[in-house]
């Protein structure tokens, strides 16, 4: 378990380092949006597992337009194992922009680090990217996601091809309800569902959610719950 644990570390956050890119909590499967152009954004959420919890927050900027930077940090518990930090940097790029009713697509790259796996210049991380591609539709009331990407865990030194698909349905003006599945091309796919409740319509949501690696006997389940806070304009 100690041996596998960088490895699955590395996975987590590569697929986790999509969400904040506006995909939006609670979702892991990343969309072609960014934030808005002059502002930033800041997503928060925990995760538990029967035996092991994740604590992240990852803000995002877009200070040029077409162009998103994250950076953030996350910090993992489980029993029986130390404790572990990750850092997330990630930029993103879109080369066709979403209009309701239509389609986009683009391009993120990102590196993430365990620092407290090995201190020193010669941290423990891996490097990603992905394709994310987005289709609306019903006048954006259901909204079509899906990635397409790679990843190497530093660790391992074992490359994966990653993958997602996910929808996400406004059944009323505050509230978004999620479904979908996950993973690559070296374990069995994760599957999830959920909710965003926006507290503050275009300012402020909150959301939860529940997942597992059907098969896992349970060990793979969690449960999600976050917050994201998107102003309009900060500079």
């Amino acid at each position: 378990m100690s041996q596998r644990l960088p490895a699955l570390m590395a996975l987590s956050a590569a697929l986790a380092a999509a969400m904040p890119a506006m995909a939006a909590r609670p979702f892991i499967t990343d969309d072609a949006r960014l934030t808005t152009e002059g502002s930033c954004q800041v997503e928060s959420w925990a995760r538990h597992y029967s035996d092991r919890s994740e604590f992240w927050a990852l803000p995002a900027c877009n200070p040029g337009g077409n162009f998103e930077i994250t950076a953030g940090a996350g910090r993992f518990r489980s029993d029986g194992l130390p404790g572990s930090a990750d850092q997330v940097l990630q930029g993103k790029t879109l080369f066709r922009t979403l209009q309701t009713n239509d389609w986009a697509w683009g391009l993120a790259v990102g590196r993430v680090w365990h620092p407290s796996a090995q201190p020193g210049p010669n941290n423990l991380g891996g490097t990603y990217l992905y394709l994310p591609f987005t289709l609306s539709t019903r006048d954006d009331r259901v909204v079509f996601h899906a990635n397409l990407g790679w990843t190497r865990d530093r660790h391992t030194r074992l490359s994966a091809t990653t993958w997602g698909g996910g929808v996400e349905y406004w059944v009323h003006p505050r509230l978004m309800l999620i479904a979908e599945t996950f993973g690559d091309d070296r374990q069995k796919p994760f599957v999830q569902s959920g909710l965003r409740f926006s507290v503050i319509p275009g300012l402020f949501q909150v959301d939860a959610s529940r997942g597992t690696q059907p098969g896992s006997q349970g060990r793979n389940t969690w449960t999600s719950i976050g917050i994201r806070y998107t102003p309009d304009k900060l500079f």
